[in-house]
């Protein structure tokens, strides 16, 4: 589809990554799995089926070294920097507004930039599926993960009539996004059916998400229509700064999803994994030895059972005797903890901001 467009968001800050994950390369500029990066994983995913020239990526001033450094195949000019995050509505609407420009019933797909995805051939089956969707309904459509456990990490999304009709791969309206539940709740959404996890990936055109973005959130939509109009002045990045740093930060979830009646899901049934924590990471890893672990780099591992262990360059990290840890060295910093506690990494990212120890992070 010659008028199909990719923004790929790639602000976030990984902090459940650290100490790998810092401030200047976050946890999409690393090579998780592989040589390249998962960012690098995410834009060649697109690439067999959007051209270079209409993949965006939106990300921080503060990355944009190591972003045009790891992304020679796309032009500099699609590469848009917000000067502070505001979650995922302003990010997608600001780049909504350069694609406008271009063209405004162009088809956008939007995806986060750090995510696992295995077979390439069903996710590109399953986005044209929904592009489709966009294009002949105006609609906006979410790619719904079918959910193999009840996840309490996860928004789900509820579907209602099956429009699947003809189509190979399964389609609805959907009746609700709901937020991340407790295990109770969820496991009465898998009993129940009906149920998908949110993916964050979202397809529509450019034009219907922007008259969304008016309806529902109209200072959002005054304020980026100034962005826009600046768009290739010498004051644009002034005029961006100024504006963007007061604009409400919201979901697109919150903003637009919870309220929009011509809302959409096809069925996701391609590898999926969110990647959220090292626990993830190891979950996901298919090159564990005969006890169990996993991980890379320059490590001995005696007697250590079902343990993710990740060692920087030609720093050699030895562990003895532990089962069910994560001990990631890199530069001047090491972690190490229990499995079971990955998801508190943030808050060692949080301290070490409160104490200003910006060298760690």
């Amino acid at each position: 589809m010659g008028n199909l467009y990719t923004l790929i968001m790639a602000g976030g800050s990984g902090t459940r990554f650290w100490p790998r994950s810092k401030t200047l390369k976050p946890k999409q500029y690393l090579n998780i799995f592989g040589d390249d990066s998962l960012l690098q994983d995410t834009i060649k995913r697109f690439a067999t089926f959007t051209e270079n020239e209409n993949i965006y990526i939106v990300s921080s001033a503060t990355q944009a070294k190591v972003l045009e450094a790891q992304t020679p195949m796309l032009p500099k000019e699609n590469l848009i920097y917000e000067p502070v995050g505001k979650n995922t509505l302003p990010c997608i609407g600001l780049a909504a507004m350069y694609a406008e420009l271009e063209n405004p019933d162009g088809i956008m797909v939007v995806s986060p930039s750090d995510h696992l995805i295995e077979n390439d051939g069903l996710f590109k089956d399953t986005v044209l599926a929904a592009a489709k969707i966009a294009d002949e309904k105006d609609g906006i459509v979410t790619i719904g993960i079918t959910p193999t456990y009840p996840a309490t990490g996860y928004g789900y999304v509820q579907t209602a009539e099956d429009i699947t009709g003809a189509e190979k791969i399964k389609q609805f309206k959907v009746e609700r996004f709901v937020e991340k539940p407790d295990e109770a709740t969820a496991t009465k959404y898998l009993m129940q059916g009906g149920f998908y996890w949110n993916s964050g990936l979202f397809v529509f055109k450019v034009s219907v998400f922007l008259k969304a973005v008016a309806e529902f959130a109209p200072e959002l939509y005054a304020d980026l229509r100034k962005i826009q109009a600046d768009l290739g002045n010498p004051t644009y990045h002034q005029t961006l700064d100024t504006i963007y740093r007061a604009v409400e930060g919201i979901s697109v979830d919150y903003g637009i999803m919870e309220h929009a009646k011509n809302i959409y899901l096809v069925e996701g049934n391609f590898d999926w994994n969110d990647l959220g924590s090292w626990e993830s990471v190891y979950l996901a890893d298919e090159k564990k030895d005969e006890n169990g672990n996993a991980g890379a780099g320059e490590t001995i591992l005696l007697d250590t059972r079902n343990s993710y262990v990740y060692s920087e360059g030609e720093e050699l990290v030895a562990v003895v005797g532990l089962e069910d840890v994560i001990v990631v060295r890199d530069g001047n910093t090491t972690l190490v903890c229990k499995r079971d506690n990955a998801e508190d990494i943030k808050k060692i990212v949080d301290q070490l901001k409160a104490e200003n120890k910006k060298q760690y992070l």
